[in-house]
């Protein structure tokens, strides 16, 4: 499931104004972007076409304040696999991106295989979870989870400058 990165897309500086203020709020009208950035409406919408058909944006959504919907516990989970060949490693993860309740999955090295983030409503969810996505895979060795306290910073952001 390993791809190689796309190539970086070349981005001017009106590129970067209109992704400046899409990351803020992706939810303007392309009028009010437009006017945001100091372009005309059919210029800024050609802009943000070319953005999303290159991938640049790859998605807008509503970011959702999970304890207001009764989630509130929020564990980043560490994963060992036994086995770490290149099918071993691509069925796992491809176990967790069909895992509703994990939020990011990422291959890392060194240390553990996968570092996972997951939400979910309190432990007794936690505990389901990792039954389901961790305990039934026979090539788990080891589940190491960290249970957030605070969040003191959460952003979507990238910099673009």
């Amino acid at each position: 499931m390993q791809n190689k990165p796309p190539a970086p897309v070349d981005l001017d500086d009106l590129d970067r104004r209109i992704l400046e203020q899409m990351q803020v709020d992706s939810s303007l009208t392309n009028q009010e972007l437009a006017h945001r950035v100091h372009a005309s409406t059919p210029t800024c919408l050609r802009r943000v076409r070319r953005l999303t058909e290159s991938g640049v944006i790859a998605k807008q959504v509503a970011i959702l304040d999970p304890a207001r919907l009764g989630s509130t516990l929020t564990a980043i989970i560490e994963i060992t696999l036994d086995v770490q060949s290149a099918e071993q490693l691509d069925s796992f993860e491809a176990a967790m991106l069909a895992e509703d309740a994990i939020l990011q999955c990422y291959r890392v090295s060194p240390g553990p295989d996968f570092v996972l983030l997951a939400q979910v409503a309190d432990m007794p969810a936690y505990h389901a979870m990792a039954h389901r996505a961790f305990t039934s895979h026979a090539n788990v060795r080891n589940v190491r989870t960290f249970f957030s306290v605070h969040r003191a910073k959460f952003e979507t952001r990238i910099d673009i400058a």
